[in-house]
């Protein structure tokens, strides 16, 4: 029907590739969409029409026009995410461009947009032509097939341990296992629980309430409400099992959750996102506790600061430009932080910076650090999440910012990105940016 046919058929052949990919990556969960989104065939033929109307009105080809009307209205009506949005723009950034017209446009590696064909010479080509299927055709690192597979197998482990029978062969002994695994552990936890923050006290040591001390306070505050119910929880579960107190629904529970090394509920919505077992997540929540203590043990900025022990990491970076803004009079909502990645390890620093912090504990995910080139770099395969150098973070004028080599990167708390997103971290590349963008690049806080 159109009448430029070799511009139609190009597009038409991306667009249709575009619609494979997008949908696709679905499988590789949070690194590969943020959230799950309901692409369909009808995206892609109201896509098609509105490609033959726009071919018929117009003298030149409207890239710019096709992009937006299907990366922000055909596809982007789905999005609700904003790293999201901006994958689906890259896409289609790499995929409908003027080079396709001239033989010059890859879809992928070694699959090359072909020519003017008929139907059956694209299907052909299509058969002799596209790579076996790898998370390469979608941008990805392999590494992240690894990840998803894992995170696959461990879900699949789990659900097939919740779903052994409670009392087992042996009856009434197994049960008695059962309850003296999850005595043990019941005491173990509430042994190497600490005190609470005494706040009055820490208080009445403060001279002034720096953005720093504020960011502390809060902290701590948290982290007594965690600590509160972790304690009352046990102990009324402890007087259960002896006995003591009738057994209710919320004990049976937290029994079950400590019997299959799984963080209870109350717990975890006192707490802060965390994909980790009950074992790991405790040793991490005592770690959080020793760091805080550091803090307030004199209530100066640590040399490096460890950001994943934050309920609220945000609230520390937030900080930083509050502090640097009264210092140099500046107006806050014209600030922003530059993120300058060091080639030390945290315990190569004696002192904090004069202004902004030091920070460490993050991880790379779909690409790792080059520390002495300074730039990201291809990830090594089987190394899924490799540690980051200590970061110098500081506040500068939002309008002094080097916007030049730079990938815009999402910083999120765990692997399960979405909803746990922090900040925007620019770090130098010397790569095109979308590379990294198609690669679903990104910094956590929990590897």
């Amino acid at each position: 029907m159109c009448s430029r046919e070799t511009e139609f058929k190009s597009i038409l052949f991306a667009l249709c590739y575009f619609h494979g990919v997008v949908a696709e990556r679905r499988k590789f969960g949070p690194q590969g969409w943020n959230r799950s989104y309901p692409f369909n065939t009808g995206d892609l033929t109201i896509s098609v029409n509105v490609l033959y109307n726009f071919l018929e009105a117009n003298a030149k080809v409207p890239y710019d026009d096709l992009r937006y009307l299907f990366g922000e209205i055909m596809y982007g009506g789905h999005i609700t995410d904003d790293w999201d949005r901006r994958l689906c723009r890259t896409y289609l950034e790499e995929f409908i461009r003027p080079e396709m017209l001239e033989g010059e446009l890859s879809l992928a590696p070694g699959f090359p947009l072909p020519g003017n064909l008929d139907l059956i010479g694209y299907h052909q080509y299509i058969d002799d032509q596209l790579p076996a299927e790898s998370p390469y055709l979608y941008g990805l690192h392999p590494n992240a097939e690894i990840g998803f597979l894992t995170q696959t197998s461990e879900k699949l482990f789990r659900t097939v341990l919740e779903l052994q029978p409670r009392d087992g062969h042996a009856g009434a002994r197994a049960g008695a296992t059962r309850e003296e695994k999850v005595k043990t552990l019941l005491d173990e936890i509430l042994e190497r629980m600490t005190d609470e923050f005494n706040l009055a006290e820490l208080l009445a040591k403060v001279e002034e309430r720096t953005p720093y001390i504020v960011v502390a306070f809060q902290e701590c505050e948290r982290m007594n409400v965690l600590t509160r119910e972790i304690r009352r929880s046990l102990t009324e579960l402890d007087l259960g099992l002896k006995g003591e107190l009738t057994m209710t629904g919320d004990m049976e529970t937290l029994q079950n959750a400590l019997y299959l090394d799984a963080v209870p509920e109350p717990w975890a919505r006192r707490a802060y996102p965390s994909t980790a077992g009950l074992g790991a997540w405790f040793l991490d929540l005592l770690n959080r506790i020793k760091e805080l203590e550091a803090w307030i043990g004199d209530l100066a900025m640590p040399s490096t600061v460890w950001l994943t022990g934050f309920f609220n990491p945000q609230s520390f970076l937030t900080a930083i430009m509050q502090s640097t803004a009264r210092k140099n009079e500046w107006p806050l909502d014209q600030m922003a932080l530059q993120c300058d990645v060091t080639k030390k390890n945290r315990e190569d620093f004696r002192s904090p910076p004069r202004e902004g912090a030091y920070i460490h504990g993050l991880f790379m995910e779909g690409a790792r650090w080059d520390a002495q080139a300074g730039i990201i770099t291809e990830a090594k395969l089987k190394d899924l999440t490799p540690p980051m150098p200590v970061m110098f973070i500081k506040a500068i004028p939002a309008d002094k910012q080097d916007r030049r080599s730079i990938y815009p990167c999402p910083v999120y708390k765990t692997c399960q990105r979405g909803p746990t997103y922090v900040w925007t971290f620019n770090l130098k590349t010397k790569e095109n940016p979308s590379k990294w963008v198609l690669a679903g690049v990104a910094l956590l806080l929990q590897a």
